[in-house]
Order: C-alpha cells, then sequence, then structure tokens
C-alpha cells in the first residue's frame, strides 16, 4: 500500500487518495473536463467541508447539501451540481451493493473480466475510467487478479503517475497521443 498518490501538489490530498479508497474513486469521478491535480484535490477539500469522506456520511447528506458544499468557493469542480449528484450516486451504489465497503469492488473477484465489469457498473465509470482505476489498483496497490495486464490502458493515464514530476509529463504525453489519434 503506498504511503501516497502523487497526483496534487498537496501532500495531505495524496495521502488520503492512498488511505481512502472512497476518495480515490471521488477523484477518479471528478476527473473530466478539470486538471488532473484538481479533481483529485477535490476529495480532501470535500473531507473538511463535510467533517470527513466516508459513503455513509456521503448519502447522509442531502443533495442540496452536497451541492452547496462542492459550489463553496472554490468550487470543487466546474460543474458542481453534476458532479455532486454523481459522488452521491457512487456513494449511494456502493452503499446498496457493497455495504459501504469500496475494497469490496476489487477484493475477491474471479479475474480482472469481473474486476473491469464491476467497476464499469460504478454510475459515470465506462471502460475508460474503470481501465484506469485497474491499473492503479494493480500498479499501486497490487491488486492483479488473472489477466489483469490485458485491460491496462494503452494511453497515457494517472495510473502511471509515481513521482509529482510525473504529473506534467502526463500531460505532455496525452496531448501527443491524441494528436496521433488524429
Amino acid at each position: 500500500m503506498p504511503e501516497a498518490l502523487p497526483y496534487t501538489h498537496d501532500p495531505e490530498a495524496n495521502r488520503l487518495l492512498a488511505e481512502n479508497p472512497f476518495a480515490l474513486l471521488v477523484g477518479l469521478v471528478l476527473q473530466q473536463q478539470v486538471p488532473v491535480e484538481r479533481a483529485f484535490a477535490a476529495p480532501a477539500e470535500l473531507e473538511r467541508r463535510l467533517g470527513g469522506l466516508d459513503v455513509d456520511r456521503v448519502v447522509a447528506t442531502s443533495p442540496e447539501a452536497l451541492q452547496e458544499r462542492f459550489a463553496e468557493k472554490p468550487a470543487l469542480h466546474r460543474f458542481p451540481g453534476t458532479m455532486a449528484k454523481r459522488v452521491q450516486e457512487v456513494a449511494r451504489f456502493l452503499l446498496d451493493r457493497y455495504d459501504g465497503d469500496v475494497a469490496a469492488l476489487w477484493r475477491d473477484v474471479e479475474d480482472a473480466d469481473e474486476l473491469l465489469r464491476r467497476l464499469e457498473e460504478l454510475p459515470g465509470f465506462g471502460e475508460y475510467k474503470a481501465r484506469i482505476l485497474l491499473a492503479i489498483l494493480a500498479k499501486h496497490f497490487g491488486v492483479r487478479p488473472r489477466g489483469y495486464e490485458r485491460w491496462l490502458p494503452d494511453w497515457p493515464s494517472i495510473a502511471d503517475v509515481e513521482r509529482p514530476e510525473d504529473l506534467e509529463e502526463l500531460k505532455v504525453r496525452k496531448k501527443e497521443w491524441k494528436a496521433r489519434q488524429g
């Protein structure tokens, strides 16, 4: 288990991502149309605003109150209402399906196909985000079910970041990759 995931410039936020699987999921939910660092710093700020960050707390927060926490300055995302709703949907899904135990998503899976299927069931997660999460789990947490290698992303992703300096390199690599895709 890593001490931190260097996805932001905030050491506290990076520690939270490694220690709290729900925080990592929240960062992935928010990783669209905002810089990577902003998406993954948001869970730590949300934790401060809510007084904790866990599935039960997010589900118990009224949708209006959660949207207010997301919209407080500085907003946690450029679409705070939409993302608050999505985070709450993920939390509710985890509570209903896994009794709030985020790690149950990847615990006791038969193989990588089953893991990918479970990850794709998360609200807002398609194959793209599911493969990134699978890669983070494999590369940083040692979660490597049979056949995981074939699902590792073949594009530059946050899973490749091992040091804070890698964030800038990731942006360059993503831009180059997108240019090659046409």
